[in-house]
C-alpha cells in the first residue's frame, strides 16, 4: 500500500474515534466472512464494525489522544466496533454475538473517554436501553408526583372528616 493510503487510513481512524461515542476493541481470530457479516448486521444502524492493522490503529489513538486508553488492547487481530449513539446497544450486540459465536473476544474499549475492560463492556451491556431507563425515570417520578397530591388531598378530607365527626358528637350530646 502506497504512503498516502496509509495516512488516510489513519486519518480516517482517527477521526471516527474522535467522533464517536464509543469504541469497543475486539478480536475477531476464527470468525468467517459470513459471521463477521452478520456480526455487522447484528450491531445495528448505530455501530459500525471495522477491522483494523494494529499499526495504524497505534498511530491512530495517538492521533486521536486515546492512546493511553487503547494501545495494550492492540494485540492480534482486531477489530473495533465504532459507536455512533446507543453505547448499550452495541455492547449487547457485540455480548450476544461472542455468546453466540466464541471466537470472538471482546478485549475492552473506550466509551465516552473513559477506558473500559472486557468485564466492564459486559456490564454495560447488561443494562436496559436508554429509552427504557428514561421511561422507567418518568414513571417515578410521575408516581412521586401521585403519592404528593395524594398527601396534600388527605389533609383537607380528613380536617373535613374531622369536623364532621365533631359535629356529629355535638349533635348527639345535645340529643
Amino acid at each position: 500500500m502506497a504512503r498516502p493510503d496509509k495516512a488516510a487510513a489513519v486519518a480516517e481512524l482517527a477521526d471516527e474515534l474522535r467522533e464517536s461515542n464509543g469504541a469497543v476493541l475486539t478480536e475477531y481470530r476464527g470468525l468467517t466472512v459470513a459471521q463477521v457479516t452478520e456480526l455487522r448486521r447484528s450491531l445495528g444502524q448505530n455501530a459500525r464494525f471495522r477491522i483494523v492493522k494494529n499499526t495504524l490503529t497505534k498511530i491512530a489513538v495517538k492521533e486521536a489522544g486515546v492512546d493511553e486508553q487503547i494501545t495494550d488492547l492492540l494485540e492480534g487481530p482486531s477489530a473495533i466496533a465504532f459507536v455512533h449513539g446507543d453505547v448499550v446497544e452495541a455492547a449487547k450486540g457485540l455480548r450476544d454475538f461472542a455468546k453466540a459465536n466464541s471466537p470472538l473476544v471482546i478485549k475492552g474499549g473506550i466509551i465516552d473517554g473513559k477506558s473500559m475492560s472486557a468485564e466492564q463492556v459486559t456490564k454495560l451491556a447488561d443494562l436496559e436501553s436508554r429509552e427504557v431507563l428514561l421511561s422507567k425515570l418518568a414513571g417515578a417520578l410521575k408516581a412521586k408526583q401521585g403519592q404528593a397530591a395524594a398527601v396534600f388531598q388527605a389533609l383537607p378530607s380528613k380536617t373535613v372528616r374531622l369536623a364532621q365527626a365533631l359535629a356529629d358528637k355535638r349533635s348527639e350530646e345535645a340529643a
